[in-house]
């Protein structure tokens, strides 16, 4: 009996496009059929786990929203603990936060100031990974909290936008690029 592995192809296949959201212009990567379909969750989050099995990796850090989704999975996967990043005021303990560039504005992250001790080995995992200033701000955050960044994790990559290039040094593993 010969059993199916997905593959980067495979879900990608299942993502599904949606023009003009949140704003007119945009392409909305949408991952929702991705997680609806059981086999290929499980199969996602395999190809994620297989980058990290073995490495010491104590917590996973995820970026609301949908991050909190892939981070969740692959804790339980590498037996790992979870760490929520948030918007700014929806955590309810002290908590260390990092300001961002947006193309009109700025945005504020948080993260409990307890989530990540001196030292510990952690990935941040998103969906995708546009112009990098969502990550490069929890990056920076890892490293005032003296953590151990392994490295981050994004299911695809929107390499046009260059969002790589404010991860300077960064181990990224990026199961899509597009």
């Amino acid at each position: 009996m010969t059993t199916k592995t997905v593959t980067p192809a495979d879900i990608l296949s299942a993502m599904r496009s949606v023009p003009d959201f949140p704003q007119k212009g945009i392409i909305f990567k949408d991952i929702t059929p991705v997680l609806a379909d059981p086999f290929l969750f499980k199969g996602m989050i395999k190809l994620f786990a297989d980058q990290y099995r073995g490495k010491g990796i104590k917590k996973i850090i995820g970026i609301e929203s949908r991050g909190f989704l892939l981070a969740s999975a692959l804790a339980c996967e590498l037996n790992a603990g979870l760490v929520l990043v948030r918007k700014k005021g929806k955590l309810p303990a002290e908590k260390i936060s990092e300001t961002y560039a947006l193309e009109y504005g700025t945005d504020t992250l948080e993260m409990h100031s307890d989530s990540v001790g001196k030292g510990e080995k952690v990935i941040i995992i998103d969906d995708v990974l546009a112009t990098g200033g969502t990550v490069s701000a929890v990056v920076r955050m890892v490293n005032k909290m003296q953590g151990d960044l392994y490295g981050v994790a994004v299911l695809m990559e929107l390499e046009f936008l260059k969002g790589r290039a404010k991860l300077d040094g960064v181990n990224l593993f990026s199961m899509i690029k597009s």
